[in-house]
């Protein structure tokens, strides 16, 4: 058997997987992606004071302008989740994720730090993907606004998900020269490529769960830490926004890659 049959064996056998968990998948992804947004939500409501004082002193401003920060934080990503996790005006709560995302990458001053900006937009794709989901169900977030069609609107959130969920993948890259981290570094790169490109989509989006699962209980591990050490805390932002990267990947997988791809192209050959 060559190696050609051997990668279509492996294909066949994910697909079957995949259609015997077709109906809980999506919501197992959705689940992952809000995770980094109720870990935060709660952490902005048990460390109330600190997460106020940081803005207050980062920025120099008002004891009430921290305190909005701080509201605006925990209301919008505990209630953003919550809607989306409800099915009930999806796009509102997609919207309202968007916003805080981007105003965490300012107030945080995240522009000026390469990975965690790269770690944003790999969230970023992960609600992308949630707005081309809620397409596929007839819903659409630009109401009233001229539109290029469902399907091609769909097609290019698809793209743009992908494209900026491999984001993440760049993040983990290290310089280290043992065995184990250039074989995770060739393989994830490989993996990251084969899904921007759309070939072979699933089963590479599949696989690259696994090895950032993996690595992500690994590297992450917060629960061993004691609740007073900083790192932990780190750590635990960290585990909760991969986890969300991981739910984009899965609904790459439930969704497929879109008509800009080749996979979508190998069926025109």
């Amino acid at each position: 058997m060559n190696k050609g049959q051997i990668l279509n064996k492996v294909e066949e056998f994910a697909d079957q997987v995949l259609r015997k968990g077709k109906h809980f998948l999506p919501h197992v992804a959705r689940l992952c992606i809000v995770s980094t947004f109720i870990e935060d939500g709660i952490r902005m409501w048990s460390q109330w004071e600190s997460q106020r004082d940081y803005m207050m002193r980062f920025w120099d401003i008002h004891y009430i302008l921290g305190t909005i920060f701080v509201l605006v934080n925990l209301f919008g990503q505990l209630g953003g989740a919550a809607i989306v996790l409800g099915r009930k005006y999806v796009n509102v709560g997609i919207a309202v994720l968007f916003f805080v995302v981007i105003l965490q990458t300012i107030a945080y001053n995240i522009l000026m730090e390469p990975r965690f900006l790269l770690k944003n937009l790999a969230l970023l794709g992960g609600l992308v993907l949630l707005v081309a989901e809620n397409k596929a169900q007839g819903k659409s977030l630009f109401a009233g606004l001229p539109s290029m069609g469902e399907g091609s609107s769909k097609t290019y959130l698809q793209l743009s998900g992908r494209l900026l969920l491999v984001l993440m993948f760049l993040t983990l890259i290290k310089v280290d020269f043992s065995s184990a981290f250039i074989i995770v570094n060739i393989f994830g790169g490989l993996l990251a490529l084969l899904i921007a490109i759309g070939y072979k989509t699933k089963l590479a989006s599949l696989t690259l769960v696994l090895l950032l699962s993996s690595l992500n209980v690994y590297v992450n591990n917060w629960w061993s830490y004691p609740a007073e050490r900083s790192l932990r805390d780190y750590l635990k932002y960290d585990f909760f926004q991969t986890l969300s990267v991981v739910g984009g990947l899965l609904l790459v997988v439930a969704l497929g890659p879109g008509g800009y791809s080749l996979d979508e192209h190998k069926k025109k050959w």
